[in-house]
Formats: C-alpha cells, sequence, structure tokens
C-alpha cells in the first residue's frame, strides 16, 4: 500500500508542503509489500532498537554505514538497492589517497557543493553568522542532503575515482552504480538525506509499513535558520561581566575551553576554530564525528559533552 507522504516538521516547528513519495520511494515501498515488510507500520518511525552499541569505538555508532538497524524495519540486504555498501567504516568520510583538497578537512574523501546557505539571525545576536567554515561544511556534506550518503570520490581500490561522484544521483549514477556490494544486492539509487529519498521511509508519517529509523533530526539542509549558528565569530570580549566564558586553552589553529587544565585540547571539549578574534563557532566546535563517551557509552548526537552542560561551556547564564 502506498500513500502520499505527510508534511513533515523540522526543528523550528516549520512545516514542509505535502509532497508525492519520489519513484525510488515508491519502488522501495513496492520491495518492501513484496517481501512481507509492508502491511503493518507499528514498527514504522522513532528511534528503533539498532545493532548500535554506542560503546568503545565508531564501529558502533550510527556513523558506520556499513550497518543497519537490527530489527523491526528493513534488512541491510533490503537495503543495499539505495546504498553502496563499501564494506569499511572510514572510507565514506576519509580516503588515504586523492582525497579532496579544496577543503581543510584529513583526507576528506567527498565533494562539498558551491553553496549558499541560508543561516542564522537574530536581533538579540551580538555576532552575525556567515558561511560556514571547513569544520562545518564537511558535516554538511552529508547532512544537508544535496549528496548521497555514499557519493565517495575515492572509492576502496584503484581506479575508482571521481571528482564529482553525486553526478546522476539519486538514480542513473554510473560513478555510484559501478560499486558491486559484497552484502547483497547492488544499488541502482544513492539516496540523501532530504525529503523523497532517505526521509521517504526514514521519517514520522512518510510511508506505511516502512519500519524505518526517524532520521529526520539529522536532515539539516541547506537552511540553517533553525539550527544553532556556524560560522559565527566567538565575541572577542569575554569573561567577567560578559555572556561568554573565556576559552581557556589555545593550539594552533584552535582555542578551546580546558576543563582539566592539561593544556591539551580533549575530544570532550568544545573548542572553536581559529585564533584570536577569527575563532569561530562550527558544527565541530560541539560534536565529534567519531564519538565521545560520557562513562561507557558515546555521549547522544555525538555530542562533546553531556547535553546538560554543552551550552554552559560557552555561555554564562
Amino acid at each position: 500500500m502506498m500513500r502520499n507522504a505527510m508534511p513533515v516538521s523540522n526543528r523550528s516547528g516549520r512545516r514542509n508542503a505535502p509532497r508525492r513519495i519520489s519513484m525510488l520511494a515508491a519502488l522501495y515501498l513496492a520491495g518492501l509489500v513484496l517481501l512481507g515488510l509492508g502491511a503493518d507500520d507499528s514498527s514504522a518511525d522513532g528511534d528503533l532498537t539498532s545493532k548500535f552499541s554506542n560503546q568503545d569505538s565508531i564501529r558502533n555508532t550510527r556513523h558506520n554505514l556499513t550497518q543497519r538497524q537490527a530489527a523491526g524495519g528493513p534488512s541491510g540486504v533490503n537495503m543495499d538497492p539505495y546504498r553502496n555498501d563499501y564494506g569499511e567504516i572510514c572510507v565514506y568520510c576519509h580516503t588515504p589517497h586523492a582525497a579532496n583538497t579544496n577543503v581543510g578537512a584529513p583526507l576528506w574523501n567527498r565533494a562539498i557543493p558551491n553553496t549558499t546557505y541560508t543561516v542564522y539571525s537574530s536581533n538579540s545576536m551580538s555576532q552575525t553568522a556567515s558561511q560556514p567554515g571547513a569544520a562545518s561544511l564537511v558535516c554538511l556534506s552529508c547532512h544537508d542532503g544535496q549528496q548521497a550518503v555514499d557519493a565517495i570520490m575515492n572509492m576502496p581500490g584503484s581506479g575508482r575515482y571521481s571528482a564529482t561522484p553525486n553526478a546522476g544521483s539519486p538514480v542513473g549514477n554510473t560513478f555510484l552504480n559501478g560499486w558491486t556490494n559484497p552484502s547483497g544486492p547492488d544499488a541502482t539509487a544513492h539516496a540523501a538525506l532530504k525529503q523523497g529519498e532517505c526521509l521517504a521511509c526514514h521519517a514520522p508519517g512518510s510511508m506505511v509499513g516502512a519500519g524505518a529509523a526517524d532520521f529526520t533530526v539529522a536532515a539539516i539542509s541547506t537552511d540553517l535558520r533553525d539550527d544553532h549558528p556556524v560560522g559565527v565569530k566567538y565575541p572577542s570580549v569575554n569573561g567577567d561581566g560578559t555572556d561568554w566564558k573565556t576559552p581557556g586553552g589555545s593550539v594552533t589553529g584552535a582555542k578551546f575551553f580546558d576543563d582539566d587544565a592539561d593544556n591539551r585540547m580533549d575530544k570532550g571539549e568544545i573548542r572553536l576554530y581559529g585564533n584570536g578574534a577569527d575563532a569561530s563557532v562550527e558544527c565541530g566546535s560541539c560534536h565529534d564525528p567519531h564519538g565521545v563517551t560520557n562513562g561507557s557509552l558515546f555521549n547522544t548526537t555525538f555530542l562533546r559533552k553531556p547535553r546538560a552542560t554543552v551550552c554552559l561551556s560557552c555561555h554564562t547564564k
């Protein structure tokens, strides 16, 4: 059974207009029905049980794109036609050879679209948000929904390079279609984190019987007005008598809040990118894509610190 996608609310409360499901979504749902997975939507939507223990290493987090949820929805083989399974964790972001040199990120394996983002603004802000810097663009290269999640520039093996890996997505991408999945059917469509592709199933109410975990929180889009400002310079006037705390640590290319006073920028410490008056807040200021442990488990949504303490690292309230 198919129906039109319902409007999906974003994090600010604005609602998108209703859209018809894409051909990709229609084909996917038809496959679920044939497999007997489309008759009951009781397990659809929400943060479903997954294989991810959120312990030890990135292998056990949702940034390991070689894994799928363990129960309550599509299995790995059922999802293979919609995303390349490269069988390696790091390759979805990094490559040891032929890395993207157009962005200041280590061994980056994704293209960075030439995008003008709609940035956050508010009358109460003392600083003006600019376009995102490198430590945000690398995250947005997947999370803004412009590129397929498997659109990497240098695939494992030799002779598998493209400077524009996303060309032709989600259907008909010759480069991405050339990969052979070791785990099951080869991908013939390559979905991005946006409505009509990944969110055709991975969003509340989007599809009857999909049984897919809710990924809407990860789909940021190119409209950044409902997210914490990035590309915004940290106030140079800070400390006692202001609304801002003073970052006590500094290393080449970054300033940080040295919580344990060890003069090292630890994974669990909030940081700013750039020195002096140019120090700015980026996605990587508060999030570590490899995960940071709080005891035995990683913090939720890859935060560097437990949610309740993130804001008070910078803000004096």
